[in-house]
């Protein structure tokens, strides 16, 4: 049998690449958009699609749910 735990990883996992590798340090390419709920001009780190709804910071807020 196989000892996951050798090498000190975390019960066997090995990060072999993926979205845990992924680096955030970088500046986000903004794109300008207008919020679909207030109708603010805003700015949001993705391209927005035609047809599908974008929102402010404070809308955005508003429609998350509440954590504990």
């Amino acid at each position: 049998m196989r000892d996951f735990n050798k090498g000190g990883d975390r019960g066997g996992f090995q990060n072999r690449g993926g979205f845990q590798n992924r680096s955030f340090d970088g500046p986000r390419e903004m794109h300008k958009a207008t919020c679909s709920e207030c109708g603010k001009e805003c700015e949001v780190p993705f391209k927005p699609t035609e047809g599908k709804p974008v929102f402010c910071r404070e809308c955005f807020q508003k429609k998350r749910p509440k954590r504990f």
